[in-house]
């Protein structure tokens, strides 16, 4: 059985691109341990599940710009095609095409890292618009929970070793340190 596809998997590939967090297809088909033309093709034989909104191609300059900020996309540098880049809606929309048990496990990895990356945000945007201390309160408490979140990664392995990531996002300040022993025990 294939392995499960982590949280930390999925958003380290999450791009930024025409202010939408996107897939482009080489990183899905990584996801789903397919070759980019199989997820491609996928699009390809059922256009009527893909309109405006749920994919689009790259132009020639924002595949520039995400090979000169993205070190990990050497396939995508070499590719003499313009990459696609999937929205939420056309990753959920691929997942009913896409079928197996290692698809459904991707699936629901994608699914839980969007989800939490749009909780993120909403708690962030509803701190500044909230005047009560209480509510501001806990606002910020979940939003440091959702980052915990994010930056916990339980497959470190690690002996002896301190980490501490610290976020600050001007009236909110984060700090995390994650202490690993030799035997993987971990406390904060």
């Amino acid at each position: 059985m294939s392995a499960i596809i982590s949280y930390k998997e999925v958003e380290e590939r999450v791009l930024t691109i025409r202010d939408q967090n996107v897939l482009l297809d080489s990183s899905v088909a990584e996801l789903y341990s397919v070759k980019t033309s199989e997820i491609n093709q996928a699009v390809k034989n059922n256009p009527d599940k893909f309109p405006e909104g749920y994919i689009f191609t790259l132009t020639a300059e924002e595949k520039e710009e995400v090979i000169k900020n993205f070190d990990n996309l050497g396939k995508v540098k070499f590719s003499p095609a313009l990459p696609s880049a999937f929205t939420e809606r056309g990753l959920y929309m691929l997942a009913t095409i896409l079928k197996s048990s290692k698809a459904t496990q991707t699936t629901i990895a994608i699914v839980d890292a969007f989800a939490k990356m749009r909780e993120f945000s909403r708690a962030i945007a509803l701190l500044s618009e909230t005047p009560e201390k209480e509510q501001q309160k806990a606002l910020m408490q979940r939003s440091g929970e959702i980052l915990a979140e994010l930056l916990d990664d339980d497959a470190l392995e690690a002996s002896d070793s301190e980490t501490t990531f610290e976020l600050n996002i001007g009236f909110m300040k984060v700090k995390k340190t994650v202490k690993r022993s030799k035997k993987g025990k971990e406390a904060e």
